[in-house]
């Protein structure tokens, strides 16, 4: 059993490495284009339907966990940005990044991949926008922060290596536990036992993965390779896109940062937007 946990790790490290340098240092070459105080200006503007659009592709462009996302959010609400326009990237932030969902689409499959981009996106604009409907603006502390510095991107293949070394350090890390949980799930969990209790069509185990996924810091790039084998030994996609997305979306130490920036009420609110959104998500994944 333990050869093939081993095997089955090493492969799945391999896999993961070739394509985490290959991507991450591609993107990194691409960011170096894109001209952030542009972007900014759009998130500013009067047309709504752009200004999501421009959050969603800020969110993409800067592929951000949970917890760092924060000090974004912080200070675009004190250039005065539209809070709806916020409320979309910060729900979109932690779980439109391009390198994870790149390396989901190699291991899940690219329709998987093009759905997950889909559907969160679409809901990212419609919890923020309904978050601003509702009032909940009214619900921001205020806040001025120090100490945070836009540095802007400039072309060379120099700053794209040092960017993919970072991110090495920074992520890497937990795609290869990722990697080793999934082969000892591989090899030591019973397909059998997945099939039974977490597998076929059990709706009611999506809103369960969601409220699991909310209080844990586990990264996307942890998950996916752990998806990947708990898919193909029986797991249905909707839980594992539940847990995903609700632990990709919110943990304690966000909800710490965000206590510092948000009302309770607010705080509540975010809580309950990311358990929607993951279920939501989850049970959209029964049907494609």
């Amino acid at each position: 059993m333990w050869l093939e946990v081993l095997s089955s790790f090493l492969w799945i490290a391999l896999e993961l490495t070739v394509l985490f340098v290959a991507i991450s240092f591609l993107i990194s070459l691409l960011q170096s284009f894109i001209p952030y105080e542009k972007v900014e200006k759009f998130l500013a503007g009067k047309n709504t339907a752009l200004g999501a659009l421009m959050a969603l592709v800020f969110a993409f462009v800067t592929p951000f966990c949970s917890c760092s996302t924060i000090p974004v959010v912080v200070n675009l609400l004190n250039k005065r940005i539209r809070f709806g326009i916020v409320m979309v990237f910060l729900f979109s932030s932690p779980v439109l990044d391009p390198t994870i969902i790149t390396l989901m689409g190699a291991m899940l499959g690219v329709k998987v991949a093009i759905a997950y981009t889909v559907i969160t996106s679409v809901l990212s604009v419609i919890i923020g926008f309904t978050l601003e409907r509702l009032g909940f603006e009214t619900q921001l502390k205020q806040v001025v922060m120090t100490g945070y510095n836009e540095s802007s991107k400039t072309f060379s293949i120099k700053a794209a290596i040092a960017e993919t070394l970072g991110l090495m350090k920074s992520v890497y890390p937990y795609l290869i536990i990722g990697a080793a949980i999934g082969s000892v799930i591989h090899g030591a969990v019973p397909t059998e036992w997945i099939t039974t209790y977490i597998g076929g069509d059990k709706w009611w185990m999506v809103p369960i993965a969601a409220v699991i996924g909310i209080p844990l810091y586990i990264r996307l790039s942890t998950m996916i390779p752990i998806s990947q084998i708990m898919i193909a030994k029986g797991m249905a996609l909707g839980p594992a896109m539940a847990l995903m997305i609700s632990s990709a979306g919110a943990s304690l130490p966000e909800l710490t940062l965000l206590n510092s920036i948000f009302k309770k009420r607010l705080v509540g609110a975010f809580v309950v937007s990311v358990f929607t959104m993951s279920t939501i998500s989850g049970l959209l994944f029964y049907i494609i």
